[in-house]
């Protein structure tokens, strides 16, 4: 049987002089979107490599948990806020675990 559950990573580059205003609007969200149906994990880190970078590391119960958080309200603000916190559009990733 297929695993339903969806990971996703999404990193998130910050206009200059935006990184900490980035962080602190991700880091009020976060109870809001881990309380969402279907939520397993969503945790905001900072790359070592790229100071100031957002890496998000999600986890969904499967792929309509995810649609719907793309249309909750926690990510429908942040999205709003897009242009002026990031210096180019999120790259998302959607993955399957395979072991």
């Amino acid at each position: 049987m297929t695993d339903p559950i969806v990971h996703v990573v999404a990193r998130l580059v910050p206009r200059p002089g935006k990184a900490e205003a980035l962080a602190t609007t991700l880091l009020e969200m976060l109870d809001e979107v881990r309380a969402e149906p279907g939520c397993l994990l969503y945790d905001a880190h900072e790359s070592r490599d790229a100071p100031g970078v957002i890496v998000m590391v999600e986890s969904w119960a499967d792929q309509a948990a995810l649609d719907a958080h793309g249309r909750a309200p926690a990510l429908t603000r942040l999205a709003a806020r897009f242009d002026a916190l990031l210096a180019e559009p999120p790259a998302i990733e959607r993955l399957r675990r395979i072991g």
